[in-house]
């Protein structure tokens, strides 16, 4: 167990490292695609991103804390598997990023389904050093890969344009947030990092110069599935308060 606790800190040592390798990444080069995307409707507005310097930095304190305090804790021993394959491919999926939307995309989505999987078995005891920051940062993923999806789709102009790969995406993700929220009731910050990204996309929608009634389409779907999403995570904070006595 103890070996396992290790090599997660080093795992989230190498994915805080990220953005000291590749500096001031924000988002996918829109030249990298086929059909070039430029303000795509389903990209977050770019201050949403900076969530990532609170889930590099919550990652690390959990991993440290996991290593240094809860390395022999059976509770914590279920979690580590799924949440070191997580950090690692986030360890590669800048690099990755930078050249290959396609294969990130690919990679986004594992690392998703890995995140999720950590959430589910993320220990009951110790939410805010647990459960919180591995709920967040899946919560951040299921949005971030229904969006890099929604750019794939529309930059290879796979029979949708860039408006209708964003309905798609929107949708997506919101039947993984429902069902993520639905798997883990006592992790609200799962569905908050949701919903930071469609707000940000809703924002970012509003923001287009076009204005068009196209993006304004697009910023009222993301409005409705933020509602949808923030009413899930209420009734789950009040439902547990984050705390492990209501589990």
């Amino acid at each position: 167990m103890r070996m396992m606790s290790v090599f997660v800190f080093l795992a989230a040592l190498a994915f805080a490292a990220g953005p000291f390798v590749v500096p001031g990444f924000g988002g996918f080069d829109p030249n990298l695609y086929p059909i070039p995307q430029n303000d795509p409707p389903v990209q977050p507005a770019t201050y949403a991103f900076a969530i990532w310097g609170l889930i590099y930095l919550w990652l690390l304190i959990s991993a440290g804390f996991g290593l240094i305090r809860r390395a022999e804790a059976i509770d914590w021993a279920p979690m580590r598997p799924a949440l070191a394959v997580a950090l690692l491919i986030g360890a590669t999926w800048l690099p990755v990023a930078t050249i290959s939307p396609v294969l990130a995309t690919v990679l986004i989505f594992a690392m998703l389904i890995a995140a999720l999987k950590a959430m589910q078995q993320a220990p009951v005891l110790d939410p805010w050093l647990a459960r919180a920051p591995v709920a967040l940062f899946a919560g951040w993923l299921t949005a971030a890969s229904f969006a890099a999806l929604g750019l794939l789709g529309a930059g290879y102009g796979v029979i949708f344009g860039q408006v209708g790969w964003a309905h798609i995406a929107l949708i997506g993700a919101l039947a993984v947030a429902l069902y993520g929220a639905h798997m883990r009731p006592d992790a609200p910050l799962y569905s908050l990092g949701v919903a930071w990204a469609l707000i940000a996309i809703m924002l970012h929608n509003l923001d287009l110069r076009a204005s068009s009634e196209a993006s304004f389409g697009v910023a009222l779907a993301a409005g409705a599935a933020t509602l949808l999403v923030l009413a899930n995570a209420l009734r789950a904070w009040r439902r547990h308060e984050l705390e492990p006595h209501h589990h």
